[in-house]
């Protein structure tokens, strides 16, 4: 049996976060556009933990939510009433009671790692402690409990309880243990709440551990930061600059060119291949991918977007839940969007925007169209300011055109309607109707020259002024 079968995580995401003075669940505000509460939920994964729960409470069913679209494996145990972390721990023994390990994590530690968690774990067994706990050196250890280490394992002394001597130790708990099941399971209910709050707070089984002989441990993680939670706007603010940092600096070590990292963001999902170039004010988030070799132009915003091999993004274009082939080009200034494909060496020129269409292999729409619910096929040219019209006001309709098709200047597609293989349309034509193979598709009223209109109604360019 994998030792890790027996091993759970509780991660506590019941508090409304007040001072974040906002509706939204403190564990859901976005830190480079993912929810706080999935960075620690990918350290456990990263470190292979997948008895996963999350105790809810303050806006239960946003969270819960959250966790049915991004993390179907993870249970979500309701917190009715918010009386502190150790009552969260408390009324979820139902669900970790049977396990050998518990970790216990806050779900607003974006920067914790994998490698912490699984130092954690390493530290429960080699030292056979009940209750393992990672602590770091506080440059202010205001507020935080002190640990005072001794031969038999170490205490925690809350602020308030702390003699002077033990308020100069700068060695803080973290706030994320690893408990022996059964040793937590025999203290759990005689967590006492009196206090101002009334609350029950974890760091108190501590003491009632060591009462009875079982060896309480802590081991120093010598970076602070990856332990630090978000309470504050302002933490958030400096958390994302932090989190942007530490993410271009792991795509630069593995070889991504970027121009400017000061404007640039990454987001925590995205993949990036090796020599991809990045250009000044550049935006990537979600599950974005760009391939080896690919180049994203300045003040470009990306999302969802899988960008491939050797594909260039021109400046100033916005990428929604799209794909661009190897090779391919796009912008400057286009909009791709909505499940669009751009096949291999394909064209999207400047002021276009193509929504819910594939553009085939070699093909080009160069500039200021509009291609919407539309499949082009290979090597078609699509004239300057052709339209799909695809929306009658009830329906979005399909405008299919060919291979090897020439689509004329403002020409107006009135969907549905299919442009077969080698076929042309001419300049300013509406298109009603399906085009043959091969044939020529003329829909525009004929010219007519009204000799002498302008002399009639006094507008005649050639006087000159008074």
């Amino acid at each position: 049996m994998n030792t890790l079968d027996r091993v759970g995580a509780l991660v506590l995401a019941a508090g409304k976060g007040t001072r974040m003075r906002s509706p939204v669940p403190k564990v859901l505000h976005t830190l480079l556009e993912e929810p706080l509460l999935g960075y620690p939920l990918s350290a456990l994964s990263l470190a292979g933990i997948k008895k996963i729960a999350v105790v809810t409470g303050s806006g239960a069913e946003s969270v819960e939510r959250y966790l049915h679209s991004s993390w179907p494996g993870v249970e979500a145990l309701l917190q009715a009433d918010q009386k502190g972390t150790g009552h969260a721990v408390k009324v979820t023994e139902g669900w970790w009671g049977k396990l050998e390990t518990l970790l216990v994590l806050p779900g607003d530690a974006p920067f914790l790692t994998s490698e912490a968690l699984q130092t954690l774990m390493k530290l429960k067994e080699e030292s056979n402690s009940a209750a393992t706990l990672l602590s770091f050196e506080a440059e202010n250890p205001t507020g935080y409990g002190r640990i005072i280490r001794r031969a038999t394992g170490c205490r925690i002394v809350e602020e308030k309880d702390a003699k002077p001597e033990e308020k100069e130790i700068t060695e803080v708990n973290s706030g994320i243990y690893a408990f022996r099941v059964d040793a937590l399971s025999t203290v759990i209910g005689l967590l006492e709440n009196r206090n101002a709050q009334g609350e029950y707070y974890l760091p108190d089984v501590l003491p009632l551990l060591s009462e009875r002989g079982f060896r309480v441990e802590a081991g120093r993680w010598p970076s602070p930061e990856d332990l630090s939670g978000i309470n504050d706007p302002l933490q958030l603010a400096v958390a994302n600059r932090k989190m942007r940092d530490r993410i271009l600096t792991a795509h630069l070590i593995e070889g991504v060119k970027v121009m400017d990292p000061e404007t640039t963001w990454i987001g925590p999902s995205v993949k990036l291949g090796a020599d991809v170039r990045i250009e000044a004010d550049v935006q990537i988030w979600g599950r974005s991918l760009v391939e080896k070799g690919a180049s994203i132009g300045s003040h470009s915003i990306l999302r969802d977007a899988s960008i491939r091999e050797d594909a260039q993004v021109l400046p100033f274009c916005c990428l929604t839940d799209c794909e661009v082939g190897s090779r391919a080009r796009v912008g400057p200034f286009a909009c791709i969007r909505d499940k669009t494909k751009v096949g291999q060496g394909a064209l999207v020129g400047k002021f276009v925007e193509v929504k819910n269409s594939f553009i085939g292999e070699k093909s080009k729409v160069p500039h200021l169209s509009y291609m919407g619910d539309a499949t082009v096929g290979r090597q078609t040219n699509i004239g300057a300011g052709t339209i799909t019209c695809n929306y009658d006001g009830k329906r979005k309709n399909p405008t299919r055109i060919g291979d090897n098709c020439f689509v004329g200047s403002d020409t107006m597609l009135i969907a549905p309607v299919t442009l077969h293989d080698g076929c042309f349309t001419a300049a300013g034509s509406a298109i009603t109707e399906d085009v043959p193979q091969g044939a020529l598709a003329v829909g525009r009223a004929r010219q007519r020259n009204i000799e002498g209109w302008a002399r009639r109604k006094g507008t005649d360019s050639r006087k000159e002024d008074s």
